[in-house]
């Protein structure tokens, strides 16, 4: 007899359940059946798994060995059917792309981009304020690209098997009503904003905290943050209840102004991510070029962008 897998989930079903009764219990299974099948194992493997007592069973040193090796096999046959249920499940052609992103003008960009280059192609998108939402998106097989972010150098969301790539890093930029004291400023020292509260969308990263980290260095604690929606945070700026952070991407809006922070204490690093199993190399090649082109475009559109990015030659 070979050994097949089911003889390995037999084996720790029985460590498991430390007496072959409650381990046929467990497996649906006459004890009798199961003391048989574990017979055949034993003789498959060339010696005795356990040793009965009169509380139940203990493996010998060779069972000792079968399980640990069990403990390695078993997850890895797993993973590997999960990898290859996300494979079937992964369009193989450009006929379909299903794009996520965190709210925020790059994922519109792209999509008018890729529809430009594949006009063929039939893209959904999904937005999330959360970066670990659209990883798991990611590694469930139910995305195909994802544009996430994170703060500064911060590691990007965790989920095996998945390939994050830079698109670009944009400095945080404050956003205030046009009447404000400091518009007319061309940067803003954060300071100078200590008696202000603040606006932000939400997110599951570290920017709340870089940012607290930075009011800190600053010399002062923010009096409030309102954590909401983008159509929210505007309004909350246009009546000059609180000034916002943005990236500096953010579209020129009506009653608004963007300005750059002093010495860029915040920035936000733009990702690309997919599952390296799922993806051919040339799609996402062409989708990490497409993103990184609308972005160039996105921060084109700002005056205030532009203004910075002369004054610090960045290219």
């Amino acid at each position: 007899m070979e050994l097949e897998l089911r003889h390995l989930k037999t084996v720790r079903a029985i460590a498991d359940a430390g007496s072959l009764t409650r381990a046929a219990t467990a497996l649906g299974l006459a004890q009798p059946a199961l003391s048989a099948q574990l017979k055949r194992i034993e003789r498959a493997l060339g010696g005795a798994l356990f040793v009965r007592g009169r509380h139940g069973v203990r493996a010998t040193a060779l069972g000792e060995l079968v399980l640990e090796r069990s403990r390695i096999v078993l997850p890895a046959v797993t993973e590997l059917q999960q990898e290859a249920a996300r494979f079937a499940r992964a369009p193989r052609t450009a006929e379909r792309l299903r794009l996520g992103g965190t709210h925020g003008p790059l994922l519109g960009a792209l999509v008018d981009r890729l529809a430009g280059v594949a006009p063929e192609a039939r893209m959904t998108t999904c937005t999330s304020w959360s970066e670990r939402a659209l990883a798991e998106q990611l590694a469930e097989g139910r995305l195909d690209f994802a544009l996430a972010g994170t703060c500064g150098s911060a590691a990007p969301p965790g989920a095996e098997g998945l390939v994050w790539r830079e698109v670009a890093v944009d400095p945080v930029f404050v956003m205030m009503p046009v009447g404000h004291p400091l518009a007319h400023r061309p940067e803003v020292d954060l300071t100078e904003l200590s008696g202000e509260e603040w606006a932000c969308v939400p997110g599951d990263g570290c920017f709340g905290d870089c940012f607290s980290a930075s009011c800190a260095r600053a010399g002062f604690t923010p009096r409030r943050m309102y954590e909401t929606d983008t159509v929210s945070l505007v309004h909350l700026v246009q009546v000059g209840r609180a000034v916002g952070l943005c990236r500096a991407t953010f579209p020129t809006t009506p009653g608004i102004v963007t300005r750059p922070l002093t010495g860029t204490p915040l920035a936000w690093r733009h990702l690309l991510g997919w599952h390296a199993v799922t993806q051919r190399q040339d799609t996402a090649a062409t989708v990490l070029a497409q993103a990184r082109m609308a972005h160039a475009g996105v921060a084109a559109s700002s005056d205030s962008y532009t203004e910075w990015m002369a004054a610090h030659r960045v290219p």
